[in-house]
């Protein structure tokens, strides 16, 4: 065998290496999860039902939403530590509502559609605001959000006394019912918080890679001054990621509290962080313009089935936490090395 050909064979076996490296990282939250679920279904033979899936999928749409609206800020190579602190408000705005606003001297109890729409207006403002403080004055993104962060939940706090609001049901009589509804209904035995983090999901995907939208976002999140002198309205898209991320977290804050009937303003602390950690999990990277909703989705079902996974085995919640840490760890020395790799070819 001559020199040449001898040569052509280690090529393309390292070229297969590589490729197969490849495959691995960029589907590590796919094959992570199909792990996951083995791994638990072989320690519990109530893992794998039908039914226990679908629990555990309503306990992922909640911080799934918010990691949707992290990785719309994320790929703008910004960060969102209000997400938390917006969900919380946003279930303590909804429950405030539904107890009933006194407007002069009469009590008015708006219909749960208006109570809704309302409440999203609340994520969408904080979100402007985030994204006016991170677009048009140059605050860092982190300390921007941070700030909203204690803001958000500081208001919540004042709106309650540190109180929950309970019984969001409604009263027929006053015209209010169906808030719950969000939270304990099915369609086609799939809980209804599901249906919309998957309708979220999938408007999310069609606006990344279907719209002049989602091309500015990779752009501005890749190189920003270049997206700049190409005609990419960078200050807007900014300030649109974050009222996306806002929307998607007031979203997640109505679909909890309804869920429990109940509205606290403790609710969603250290969110954010779970969020951030899905979003990564799935691929994004922390510098921008690299991630997709996919990745980000299964990242929440990777945390999601995970936590859910070590709460059936009855492992302590400590060792809960120490095993989520662990894999978030994981998770970006994997992304150095995909995108360090990337940069370095």
């Amino acid at each position: 065998m001559s020199a040449t050909s001898t040569n052509g064979t280690v090529k393309a076996k390292q070229s297969n290496s590589f490729s197969l490296i490849k495959v691995l990282l960029e589907g590590r939250a796919f094959f992570a999860l199909i792990a996951i679920i083995l791994a638990f279904s072989s320690m519990s033979p109530n893992y794998a039902s039908v039914g226990n899936f679908l629990i555990m999928a309503n306990h992922v749409a909640i911080f799934g939403l918010l990691a949707i609206g992290m990785l719309l800020v994320i790929l703008n190579g910004g960060i969102d530590l209000s997400v938390g602190s917006v969900l919380g408000l946003s279930g303590v705005f909804a429950g405030w509502l539904m107890q009933g606003v006194e407007v002069g001297n009469v009590i008015v109890y708006p219909p749960v559609w208006a109570v809704v729409v309302l409440t999203l207006c609340v994520g969408a403002t904080v979100g402007a605001v985030n994204g006016i403080l991170v677009a048009v004055f140059k605050v860092p993104a982190f300390v921007a959000t941070l700030g909203s962060l204690y803001v958000a939940r500081g208001i919540g706090l004042l709106m309650t006394n540190g109180l929950t609001y309970n019984n969001l049901s409604g009263d027929p009589s006053l015209g209010n019912t169906g808030f719950d509804w969000l939270g304990f209904n099915r369609i086609a035995s799939v809980p209804i918080g599901v249906i919309i983090f998957a309708v979220i999901a999938v408007a999310t995907a069609l606006l990344l890679t279907r719209s002049a939208f989602g091309r500015w976002l990779y752009a501005s999140g890749g190189n920003e001054r270049a997206a700049q002198l190409s005609g990419v309205p960078v200050k807007r898209v900014q300030v649109i990621v974050y009222m996306l991320s806002g929307v998607c977290a007031s979203v997640a804050g109505l679909v909890l509290s309804s869920q429990l009937t109940s509205a606290g303003p403790t609710a969603g602390t250290t969110y954010e962080l779970t969020a951030i950690a899905a979003v990564v999990i799935g691929g994004a990277a922390l510098t921008g313009g690299r991630g997709t909703v996919l990745g980000t989705v299964l990242g929440a079902f990777v945390i999601g089935f995970l936590s859910d996974g070590l709460v059936i085995i009855g492992v302590s919640a400590y060792w809960q936490t120490v095993f989520t840490g662990a894999v978030i760890v994981l998770a970006v020395l994997l992304n150095s090395i995909q995108y360090g790799g990337t940069r370095r070819s």
